[in-house]
């Protein structure tokens, strides 16, 4: 079973599950996006849920593609429908990635400011992309997820640690997450677990 597997909840609707979850993370972080953009993301948190559509089949075994890839593929593909549908992939996955798994980045050579400024751009290139005609709807929804990826990050987080408990090392994680993102949830996180972080004079720990 995959990590991806372990963490998807026994819901009888997995669906309404990310709906509800989702919407409470967004209220809570006060984030305000559009319904499409909302049904958007939820849409891209149920399909991920299931490994498979995440992750590529390798003589290694599943193993999700680099950003970096998914990039080239973009930009060496030989019409817009291939362009645009590989930027979305790399808008999707980045923003999966960065808001399921912001603690595990600590573990990579990439970092979580990576695949926010991947998946933004992605965003961002496929909002002027479809910025006409029939596809505007759509094009709105990307350019409001360009605007408010972070913010969005900050949301999925707070859906996929509904249950987590935060050790000495994940304190560290979320600093340093908050330093190289600006992250609102992670300072928030951090003023709760009794941590005052500060950019310039290090962090100042309450007694």
């Amino acid at each position: 079973m995959s990590e991806a597997d372990k963490r998807v909840l026994p819901v009888a609707n997995l669906r309404e599950f990310f709906k509800d979850s989702l919407h409470g993370a967004l209220t809570k972080q006060r984030v305000s996006v559009e319904d499409q953009t909302e049904h958007y993301v939820v849409n891209v948190l149920t399909l991920f849920a299931r490994s498979e559509a995440l992750y590529d089949s390798t003589p290694e075994g599943m193993r999700l593609r680099p950003l970096v890839a998914l990039l080239g593929e973009a930009l060496e593909a030989t019409c817009r429908t291939e362009r645009n549908r590989a930027l979305q992939r790399l808008g999707d996955v980045s923003l999966f990635i960065a808001g399921f798994f912001a603690h595990s980045f600590a573990e990579r050579l990439i970092d979580i400011d990576y695949a926010i400024g991947m998946g933004g751009r992605a965003y961002a290139v496929l909002a002027e992309a479809n910025s006409r005609g029939r596809a505007r709807v759509l094009g709105a929804v990307f350019a409001e997820l360009a605007e408010k990826f972070q913010p969005m990050v900050d949301a999925l987080n707070e859906v996929s640690e509904t249950s987590y408990t935060h050790s000495d090392r994940d304190t560290l994680r979320l600093y340093e997450i908050w330093l190289k993102t600006g992250s609102a949830r992670s300072y928030a996180l951090l003023k709760r677990l009794g941590v005052d972080p500060t950019r310039s004079g290090g962090t100042a720990f309450k007694h």
